[in-house]
């Protein structure tokens, strides 16, 4: 897959097979407008495009609101958009100056001059260009005067949730990881370079790998101790996690360490991931140290018993 990273690098194709949108999380919704694009480029020996947007345009339309965090950095929505096979990815970087293009301009400077759409496949209720503009209704209005064909995928439906990354912040802001994975298709994912802790955890028996997420923007869900794969080194483990402040010790900064099975090695300064399999129970304050490690052998079994079932 090529990136560009601005419009202007991209070379206009032949037959290009178009959609945009932030893609947040690149989710099973995602996923059904994806296939289609695939399927038309195959069948009219096209070329597949996302055109997608950075920074979020929430955060650059209402930099006041730090309440926004997002499933995925651009490095790993790119790296599953690959995975799922598109061609070219198109960065536009978002700007309070390109919030001012009219849906017009967008389909006639973007899709028809930069990109050469000559099929646009959106999701639904999808919406684009100043004041969110232009939609589904306008596009099918004024298409063909570009010379493009334009469809629309229906809304992903699961258990009688529609899928979108919305939902699926939710459901981790809840530590419903569970329901997360559902509706992305996968376990959600977390990756962070490991740091230096006050190796409580060793003292008691249970060694932990401090996480440090470099994103701001990163979506963490909410404390507790969860049930985790761990990815390092080309190989994967199990582990649990805990997220929260350490009340038990009086701690006031947030934290992410994970206890990784059967893995004793030095890797302060290496990256891992970790993919969250189910929430074993919320953060809560123990009586001493002492309480706290009976509970992590409690934790350690509902841990393994969590994984042994997937």
């Amino acid at each position: 897959m090529k990136i560009y990273h601005t419009p202007g690098d991209f070379s206009r194709l032949d037959f290009a097979v178009v959609t945009s949108g932030t893609f947040d999380g690149v989710h099973r919704g995602h996923l059904k407008v994806l296939n289609r694009l695939k399927e038309i480029a195959a069948k009219h020996s096209g070329e597949t495009v996302v055109i997608t947007f950075w920074p979020h345009p929430r955060m650059v339309l209402h930099p006041e609101d730090q309440s926004l965090k997002l499933l995925n950095t651009f490095e790993e929505k790119a790296d599953l958009l690959k995975e799922q096979g598109i061609q070219h990815l198109v960065r536009i970087p978002f700007t309070k100056e390109f919030s001012q293009l009219t849906s017009t301009e967008f389909i006639r400077n973007i899709l028809v001059n930069t990109i050469g759409t000559r099929k646009l496949v959106i999701g639904y209720d999808h919406h684009f260009g100043k004041n969110r503009e232009g939609s589904f209704e306008q596009l099918s209005k004024t298409s063909s005067q570009y010379g493009f064909d334009v469809e629309e995928i229906p809304a992903e439906d699961i258990d009688h949730i529609t899928v979108s990354s919305s939902a699926i912040r939710r459901a981790l802001e809840s530590g419903d990881v569970t329901a997360a994975a559902l509706l992305l298709g996968r376990p959600y994912a977390l990756s962070g370079m490991i740091v230096k802790g006050d190796m409580l955890g060793r003292k008691m028996g249970y060694p932990t790998a401090n996480i440090r997420v470099e994103s701001q923007y990163k979506l963490v869900p909410t404390d507790g101790i969860y049930a985790v794969r761990v990815h390092h080194g080309g190989l994967w483990f199990g582990g649990m996690l805990y997220i929260g402040v350490r009340p038990t010790v009086n701690g006031v900064q947030r934290s992410i360490e994970v206890n990784i099975f059967g893995f004793d090695k030095d890797i302060y300064g290496e990256t891992i991931t970790v993919t969250f399999e189910k929430l074993l129970r919320t953060d809560a304050r123990f009586e001493d140290l002492e309480a706290l490690k009976e509970q992590l052998h409690k934790d350690k079994a509902l841990a393994l018993e969590a994984l042994n079932k997937k």
